[in-house]
């Protein structure tokens, strides 16, 4: 359609293009270059050659700045456009111009007998693109016209079963468990890979450091995804933004077991917990949607074991697949990208949407079609959604919330913790394969005094939660967020108590039941803090909820990401006792977090402006 005319020119005579309407640019009219848009003399029957046109009218306008006396304008022409002849007319003198321009003398003139050439599609479409001129303004009775109520598709009551918190238990149920899976997977790969440290140094000739980055650069990636992914999460729904990037994940993680590289090795962690992070980053949300305030405590205890499973139960099933003949370290990442593919394909073809704005949106496009009426559309297909906005939201919110004491001392406490969890990938091996010599499989056993302890920790949320809902009824059903820290107050004793115990009885003396008892205490004073320290934060900013978050996720992995790192050079320099005891200390200082914010954290949230809103009369 777009070169026909331009092949009609190229072979019609000069008595034949006198047939056509006849076209003169208006005076003024220049092209980009800055020259004018009137053909230069040429000889008869060359390209540039154009006959006389009838004098400038009024017209003229009509058609853009253009002449045209074919009068399609007065037959329906909009007027904002060259009529089609025109277009095709400004395409062949644009043809004629470029012709001519690379066709030079030696004196650099141009040759009008060297103008013929073929043009491809593009430049006949740019030729076309350059010619159009702009659109004129127009203005409508219906600019200035608000949308209506009526036109606002909305969920029908609070009872709508189309609404995630109305769905029925079984597929809440469902939905928790397949996400929390695809969550435990991710998680899973974060600390399968440390089992095999020591083949990776000897395969590569590194130092036991170097191959522990492999470790340090998956749980950085995890703090850097959630910048993007949480805000994808609320533009296009949960489902796509926790589906899609695990996808990418499973390749990354089959790309780790095939690397040939040390170098590959790291880039290929680094990325696979880039996108391995948004089921960690957004199950929460998930579970936001599904239930109610008086229940999301029960499901976000599941959560927080599907986050702790992974890396508690992962070193042990690693460690057995290294140890096994004919296997190695490669074969963990093979184990992990399976593992993550298999529940993918569950997750894509059980789980449903629940994020509510994305519902409303299916059912306006689905209103629309039935009844005709295209009027009809949902609130959240009026956010007009931006870079900056999503920016301001997820980069610069999280920092500013940090500045406010509740969000700073809770999620400092509560990355403290989730590093101390991943310093144990290098703390238990130190003790009881080194320090015991325990082979490798047993030396991983320890772990599940930790995933024990995180269950019992779960129980403590769960029987929380009959105490925090007769206060949340109490207070006409809106959160009471103080109601949702005496767990992390036992916790934080717990978890202090339990650093001292594994250190300072980590002497193969001492029978090995009682540091494993210390692990057992942290994982249960772990798991309190860090469910309790999310719903508290959640309870708090309420519609900053998802700033607040991200700003945990981002702090707890670079804790995460660090104490890999230093936990073998600290317990070899200063001995396990020790070493332990500067955790152990840290954590007591943390000890006055909850109890302080359950005395004074009305008053403190009603004195900020992040936080106000949760405080009720």
């Amino acid at each position: 359609m777009v070169d026909q005319p331009i092949v009609n020119y190229s072979m019609t005579t000069l008595q034949e293009k006198q047939e056509e309407p006849n076209l003169q640019p208006l005076p003024g009219n220049n092209d980009e270059d800055g020259t004018s848009t009137s053909p230069s003399p040429t000889s008869e029957g060359q390209p540039g050659d154009l006959d006389s046109s009838p004098p400038i009218n009024a017209d003229a306008s009509a058609n853009g700045g253009y002449y045209c006396d074919c009068k399609c304008h007065e037959d329906g022409h909009d007027g904002h456009r060259p009529c089609p002849l025109t277009e095709s007319r400004t395409s062949y003198r644009a043809r004629g111009n470029s012709s001519a321009g690379l066709s030079t003398g030696a004196s650099g003139t141009r040759n009008p007998l060297q103008l013929n050439r073929t043009l491809s599609r593009r430049d006949t479409a740019l030729s076309r693109i350059r010619s159009r001129p702009s659109v004129a303004p127009f203005s409508h009775p219906l600019a200035k016209q608000r949308t209506t109520p009526e036109a606002l598709v909305d969920f029908d009551g609070p009872d709508d079963p189309y609404r995630p918190i109305n769905w029925p238990t079984r597929k809440k149920v469902a939905t928790t468990l397949l996400y929390g899976l695809v969550t435990m997977t991710a998680t899973w790969a974060s600390s399968a890979y440390a089992a095999g440290t020591a083949q990776v140094a000897a395969e590569f000739g590194v130092g036991s450091q170097a191959a522990t980055l492999g470790t340090t650069l998956f749980l950085l990636g995890f703090g850097i995804g959630p910048l993007l992914w949480a805000p994808l999460s609320e533009v296009y729904g949960r489902r796509p933004a926790v589906l899609a990037p695990m996808f990418v994940a499973v390749c990354f993680a089959f790309a780790t077991a095939g690397a040939r590289t040390l170098q590959a090795v790291m880039l290929t962690r680094f990325f696979g917990a880039f996108f391995a992070s948004a089921p960690v980053t957004n199950t929460g949300g998930v579970l936001g949607d599904l239930f109610s305030p008086a229940y999301r405590g029960i499901a976000m205890a599941g959560y927080a074991m599907a986050v702790v499973g992974g890396p508690t139960v992962g070193p042990i099933v690693s460690a057995a697949v290294v140890a096994a003949p004919g296997y190695g370290w490669r074969w963990t990442e093979y184990i992990t990208g399976m593992l993550q593919a298999a529940v993918l394909v569950a997750a894509v073809v059980l789980v449903d949407e629940t994020y509510p704005p994305r519902l409303l949106v299916r059912k306006a496009r689905r209103l629309r079609h039935e009844s005709g009426n295209w009027a009809l559309h949902a609130k959240f297909e009026e956010w007009d959604v931006g870079v900056a906005e999503l920016t301001h939201k997820f980069l610069v919110r999280p920092v500013q919330l940090l500045c406010t004491p509740i969000c700073f001392l809770v999620a400092l406490y509560a990355s403290f913790c989730y590093g101390i969890l991943y310093m144990q990938l290098g703390a238990i091996p130190l003790v009881f394969a080194e320090g015991r010599g325990w082979p490798l499989v047993e030396s991983m056993l320890p772990f599940l005094a930790i995933c024990l302890g995180c269950v019992t920790g779960a129980a403590i949320n769960i029987a929380n939660q009959l105490y925090y809902n007769r206060a949340y009824h109490a207070n006409g059903d809106r959160a009471v967020p103080e109601k949702r820290l005496p767990p992390m107050m036992l916790g934080s004793v717990l978890f202090a108590g339990g650093q001292f115990v594994t250190g300072w009885t980590a002497d193969p003396r001492i029978h090995w039941i009682v540091p494993v008892v210390g692990l057992y205490l942290s994982g249960c004073g772990f798991n309190t803090i860090f469910q309790a320290a999310l719903n508290y934060l959640v309870d708090t900013f309420q519609m900053y909820a998802a700033s607040a978050v991200a700003a945990n996720t981002f702090l707890r992995s670079c804790f995460a990401a660090a104490f890999p790192l230093i936990v073998t050079p600290l317990y070899h320099n200063l001995g396990i006792g020790p070493g332990s005891s500067i955790f152990a200390g840290f954590a007591c200082l943390l000890v006055p977090v909850p109890f302080v914010f359950y005395v004074y954290g009305r008053r403190i949230r009603a004195a900020n402006k992040w936080s106000k809103a949760s405080v009720y009369d």
